[in-house]
């Protein structure tokens, strides 16, 4: 597969270089266009195919990824509809409804949307595929195996991508939060900023490599850490004082609502 890039920005340029670095393409398969020029000539040094306009980019591609802000995407949708003819559209335009590509580009276009979100930048994103799309079989299998090489894939119904945007997409936010909030509290307790950082970093991802290498409810690692009249249990007391599991669920909801809005 000829993949075209329209967008090369953080998360465009993301997914293209994990294809690369994880060898789910040739970087010689993929194309690249940007409206700036500097964006450009950084994806030539790098070894990506430029082209000068959208059209020209998507006659040497046989599937187009869209990668643009949801502000400048009907004006894409719109100048590049008559040139798109047998090609795949995939989108990963935040909030963008396939029936709305569609009734821009022709009904008749296959679009496979996709969200993504930010961790695939090191090869360890989540990424939703839309299970409605019209996308052939072989394509789909192609698209898949492309993503899993950067991280999770799971085929979604396209009405539940406002969640996914809620959780997975919003959910490196949350952690990072997280994160910064154990290294304050250990910085309140003596320790040097960098190590606290570092540790509470290395806590989140080998709790979160656990749970995902052996299969375990996350209750079970909470109780296998929870000693009884123990630290954790008190630490878990205190959180459950501050609402902690209540206010993340709210977190995901309100960024959910704001999704389907």
């Amino acid at each position: 597969m000829r993949l075209g890039v329209i967008g090369f920005g953080n998360m465009g340029s993301a997914i293209a270089k994990g294809f690369v670095s994880k060898k789910a393409m040739d970087i010689t398969n993929i194309g690249v266009f940007d409206t700036y020029d500097k964006t450009r000539e950084n994806a030539h040094r790098e070894g990506f195919s430029i082209y000068n306009d959208e059209i020209e980019l998507i006659k040497h591609s046989d599937a187009v990824l869209i990668a643009v802000k949801p502000i400048h995407a009907k004006v894409l949708f719109e100048k590049i509809a008559k040139d798109i003819e047998d090609k795949l559209i995939v989108s990963i335009v935040a909030g963008l409804e396939s029936t709305t590509i569609k009734s821009w580009i022709g009904c008749d276009k296959r679009v496979l949307r996709i969200m993504p979100n930010t961790p695939a930048i090191v090869g360890e994103g989540v990424f939703a595929l839309d299970s409605d799309s019209n996308a052939r079989d072989d394509e789909k299998k192609t698209l898949e195996s492309m993503f899993s090489a950067i991280g999770l894939v799971e085929w979604v119904e396209e009405r539940l991508f406002p969640v996914v945007t809620g959780l997975s997409g919003g959910g490196p936010a949350y952690v990072a939060m997280f994160i910064e909030a154990l290294a304050d509290a250990g910085v309140l307790h003596g320790l040097k900023r960098d190590v606290a950082i570092k540790m509470a970093t290395k806590t989140v991802l080998g709790s979160a490599a656990q749970i995902l290498e052996t299969g375990i409810h996350p209750a079970v690692l909470k109780d296998m850490v929870c000693s009884p009249a123990g630290t954790t249990i008190e630490g878990v007391k205190a959180l459950e004082d501050y609402s902690f599991r209540a206010g993340v669920i709210e977190a995901v909801s309100a960024a959910t609502l704001k999704s389907k809005k």
